[in-house]
């Protein structure tokens, strides 16, 4: 069953020890633009498994619960591979806004990955506000190349 509207705009957020901080900085931030967040946690700074974080955060935007999501862990590799094994996740790891505006606009990418050590803050942030902002082309060539992704 399909979540409400309501539900479907929120952001599903996650993130292991590593991640941790970054993550209640980006939760801050999206509270003060309005955006509504689910945190799939973890809870603290204790270490912990990044897959546990990424798979909840994956399948909440699979469901439709969320629209979208963002995982985060130290270089965000790990957390997006594990995002990406959810079917129906295009989870792109980015550094970069570049990168953050053209996996939505070419990918239709439906997940942020972020390496909290990777990245400071202020640039994690624009990230993220480019991430949510940006639409999917639909171009012609573009969906082709989604569809192939959804379909493999």
């Amino acid at each position: 069953m399909r979540a409400s509207e309501k539900e479907a705009d929120m952001i599903a957020i996650g993130s292991d020890h590593g991640g941790y901080d970054l993550r209640q900085k980006v939760i801050a931030h999206l509270k003060e633009r309005g955006v509504e967040c689910k945190d799939f946690g973890c809870p603290d700074k204790s270490s912990c498994d990044y897959p546990i974080f990424g798979v909840a955060v994956a399948k909440a935007v699979a469901s439709g619960e969320c629209e979208k999501g963002i995982v985060i862990c130290t270089t965000g590799i790990g957390i997006s591979m594990t995002a990406n094994k959810v079917k129906g996740i295009r989870c792109a790891l980015c550094g970069d806004p570049v990168s953050a505006r053209l996996t939505r606009e070419h990918n239709d990418a439906n997940v942020l990955a972020m390496g909290a050590a990777i990245i400071g803050e202020a640039v994690a942030l624009e990230i993220v506000d480019i991430f949510l902002e940006t639409p999917f082309s639909h171009g012609e060539r573009h969906q082709r190349r989604v569809d192939l992704i959804e379909n493999c």
